[in-house]
């Protein structure tokens, strides 16, 4: 691996100004899937999903700059799904914390779920599948705002307590 010039920098794979597209856009989808969040619980929000999408778009540009200066260097054959599989889980395990129990019912498991998909859309961006990550995310959106609004109205559900008093994540 290339320890860079006498600044600190290395060449990279990609140039630097589509990894800064890539990190942007990245944070834009995941403020698209936080902000409906926000909206409508106390629980992690539009700066959690920004911070999990633009995570997992950072880590994965990192492991494949990785990928391409080791496969480069050597005749090795390493492999990037690993570093796929670890963000994932690491997602996995944010998600899974901001999922208890209350009383008979389950307390956050669409903003678990929509932080696993931040994520998912951050790699996605990461790898330049722009399109991709902005259909998942504006699907995601839809599916939130139009299934919480038949579940209230149609199911007779009652919307989640919002907590302004505390500190939102």
């Amino acid at each position: 691996m290339d320890v860079g010039n006498g600044f600190g920098l290395v060449e990279t794979y990609l140039p630097l100004h589509i990894i800064a597209i890539r990190l942007v856009l990245a944070a834009f989808f995941g403020a698209m899937i936080g902000f409906e969040r926000e909206m409508h619980t106390a629980e992690a929000g539009l700066r959690t999903h920004i911070l999990v999408a633009v995570a997992a778009a950072l880590f994965t540009i990192l492991a494949f700059e990785i990928f391409h200066t080791i496969q480069d260097a050597a005749n090795t054959n390493p492999d990037p799904i690993r570093a796929v599989e670890a963000i994932t889980a690491g997602i996995a395990f944010l998600g899974a914390g901001a999922i208890f129990r209350s009383g008979a019912g389950v307390k956050g498991l669409t903003t678990g779920a929509g932080m696993w998909l931040a994520g998912a859309v951050g790699l996605a961006t990461a790898l330049g599948h722009y399109y991709v990550a902005a259909g998942v995310a504006l699907l995601a959106v839809l599916v939130m705002a139009s299934l919480q609004v038949f579940a209230h109205r149609v199911l007779g559900n009652k919307p989640p307590e919002r907590e302004d008093d505390e500190e939102q994540a």
